[in-house]
This record gives structure tokens, C-alpha cells and sequence, in this order.
């Protein structure tokens, strides 16, 4: 197949950083955005081929990653350039995947599942820390609880966030959440579902929020009842209800794009300083109908450090051909243990049935 990695949304924080990882690849990827003077000034700058792409420009798009094996999607806001990069890589015969923890482009993705495996290409969504930690993870704790019954999945969130993930943490702020009951996603109201979880020093509360996994987790694991929670203090919670109170208002026009507006204005992206000080922990936890529990936690570096890591390396996989067809999620298919592949990354078993381990 053909051999090069593209990377959308390279000039954006996070796709700066998935370049600046990949170029030191077998085969040095080719960067791409919407603005040309920034793609020509990062290319030069990494020593790597740039491309100036309008993603809402098909026939351009299709010239341009013709030559293209697999495409990372880094450009937020995901719900707009997913179904743009992933139609062009339908007509072009091109892998895609993309960095997105949004639950909406999930399910939009799956949809292309069908012509996926009929072109013969993959879709995998959550190439990041979002998913792939979550996932590896929860199908870790489903391998210890045979027919289980309920998911539950915690995050600690990093200090640092860039403004791609400000103004994603906006879109959490929802008047509904989503969670799934049965096998089918529903929603209740915010707020409505609090849990505990042990993040390494003793229990903190979490609240319950639309993250993708309670759409990947059942593609992966099969459990019926999941739900996906963030750790909150007592500020954070005020904040995430005030926010779910007015979050419907603010998806009307003309002031849907103020949560954008706020995170250029309010919040600079994180120093590579404060990177390495930043660490991620996940909690996940499967129980049977007889209460039997496995639970595991695990510690990766900074959200955009694993990123980098985790985007790369599987896009390294699917041009070496390690890839199936249609829509695909990073644990099913790549395993538990995939992410312990991650340099800086360890997990340790809480309550597992059959014997508690640590793995480093």
C-alpha cells in the first residue's frame, strides 16, 4: 500500500506535537493545514513536506492525500473536519484516523463503517489518550470479569489543557449526559450520577460526562452498561452545573462561538515545562451481576505526550499493514496491553479476581 502519513491540523498544538514525533519514523510524515504561510513555516522548521488543504474543498482534498496511506486528523473542532477527511478518504483509499474524544464524532464515524470495509480501509477515531488509555484499560478490567455487567470508567484530568482542549471540556458542559443502560445510549440529566474512584491517594468524587468510551467501550467490550466519569472538586463542580445550565443556550446563534472565543482569549497552551510536571491517571472498573470486580488504574505522562506517542505509533501499524477494515476501536484491535507500549506509562491492578499484578 502507499506508504506516508499525513498529518491534518499539524500547525494546531497538538498536531505540532504528533510532527514533531513522527518525524523521527521509518518514513517522515507530510504536514497539512488550512493556512499556507503556517504549514510552509512548520515544514521548514521540522524539515518535513507541507501541504496547504481546505478540508471543505473535496476535490483539492482528494488531489492532495491521493498519494496519502494514512491520515491523522488533528484539526479541532473534529465534528467538522471528520466528516470532510473521512468522506475524501473513502473516495481515495486512505486509513483514517483522528485525536478526538467527542462522542458525536464517534458515532458519525461509524456510520462510514459499511463503505469502510468495502474500500478496504480503517477508521479508528481516538488515536490519542482520549480513547486509547480508556480503552486498553477497559478491556483489561472486562478480560478479569467474564460476562460483566456494568463499566464504569474514571479519569483524573491533566493541570494543563491547549485551546483545543478548552474548547472541547466546553462541549462537556451539557444540560444531558449520556450514558449507556442495556446496550442502548441515553441520556440524563447532569449532575444526576456521581461516583467515587481511587486515583492513587484515596477516593475522590467524580461526576458522570458525555465522553466517547460509553460509545467505544461497548464497541470493544461487549458490557451493556457504562458510564464515563471526571474527577471534580467542589469549584469544578459549581462550574461543569453552571455551565450545564446555560450549555443549551449557548449552542444557539450567534453565541456558539464563544466557547472557542474564551479559549483564545482566557488560556495559553501549556509550556512543555509544565508537560512534563502533568500526569494522566485513568480508574476502570467491570462488575458481574454477582458483584465480582476487577479494577485497575492507570498513569500515562501528560494527555499530549501520550498523544504524540500513541497517534504515531498506530499510524506506524496501519502502513505497515497491521490494520482490519471499517470502523475500529485502538483496544479491541490492537489489545489491553497496547498501551503499556507507551514510555512513561504503568498499570496497576486494584481488585482483580484472579490474582493482582502490576505492569510497568
Amino acid at each position: 500500500m502507499r506508504g506516508r502519513i499525513l498529518i491534518y491540523g499539524a500547525t494546531g498544538y497538538t498536531g505540532r506535537l504528533i510532527a514533531e514525533h513522527a518525524r523521527h519514523v521509518e518514513s517522515p510524515p507530510v504536514i497539512a493545514g488550512r493556512s499556507a504561510h503556517r504549514v510552509q513555516a512548520l515544514a521548514a522548521e521540522l524539515g518535513l513536506e507541507g501541504r496547504a488543504i481546505a478540508f471543505d474543498q473535496s476535490k483539492a482534498l482528494d488531489d492532495a492525500i491521493s498519494d496519502i496511506g494514512v491520515l491523522i486528523n488533528a484539526a479541532s473542532p473534529f465534528a467538522k473536519t471528520a466528516p470532510a477527511l473521512i468522506e475524501s478518504c473513502l473516495r481515495t483509499g486512505t486509513h483514517y484516523l483522528d485525536v478526538t474524544g467527542e462522542l458525536d464524532v464517534f458515532q458519525d464515524a461509524f456510520r462510514y463503517d459499511e463503505l469502510a470495509n468495502k474500500r478496504g480501509i480503517m477508521i479508528m477515531p481516538g488515536v490519542g489518550l482520549g480513547i486509547v488509555a480508556s480503552d486498553c484499560l477497559a478491556m483489561h478490567v472486562a478480560a478479569g470479569v467474564p460476562n460483566a455487567k456494568y463499566l464504569r470508567i474514571g479519569l483524573l484530568p491533566p493541570v494543563s489543557l491547549s485551546q483545543g482542549s478548552i474548547r472541547t471540556a466546553f462541549g462537556l458542559s451539557v444540560s444531558q449526559v449520556s450514558i449507556r443502560r442495556n446496550g442502548r445510549l441515553i441520556s440524563v440529566p447532569a449532575g444526576r450520577f456521581q461516583r467515587d474512584f481511587d486515583y492513587g491517594d484515596g477516593k475522590r468524587e467524580s461526576i458522570a460526562v458525555s465522553w466517547a468510551d460509553v460509545f467505544t467501550a461497548y464497541y470493544s467490550t461487549g458490557i451493556r452498561n457504562i458510564e464515563a466519569y471526571f474527577e471534580t472538586g467542589f469549584a469544578s463542580r459549581m462550574v461543569y452545573h453552571l455551565g450545564s445550565a446555560v450549555a443549551d443556550a449557548l449552542r444557539q446563534a450567534p453565541v456558539e462561538r464563544w466557547p472557542g472565543a474564551a479559549a483564545r482569549t482566557l488560556f495559553q497552551s501549556p509550556s512543555e515545562q509544565l508537560r512534563k510536571k502533568d500526569r494522566c491517571v485513568i480508574v476502570a472498573e467491570a462488575e458481574d451481576s454477582w458483584r465480582r470486580r476487577s479494577c485497575a488504574r492507570l498513569e500515562t505522562p501528560d494527555g499530549y505526550s501520550f498523544t504524540a506517542q500513541s497517534a504515531t505509533a498506530i499510524a506506524e501499524r496501519v502502513r505497515c499493514g497491521d490494520f482490519l477494515p471499517g470502523f475500529q476501536t485502538p483496544g479491541k484491535l490492537y489489545g489491553a496491553d497496547f498501551v503499556l507500549s507507551m514510555e512513561g506509562t504503568s498499570r496497576v491492578d486494584l481488585l482483580r479476581p484472579e490474582s493482582s499484578r502490576r505492569h510497568q
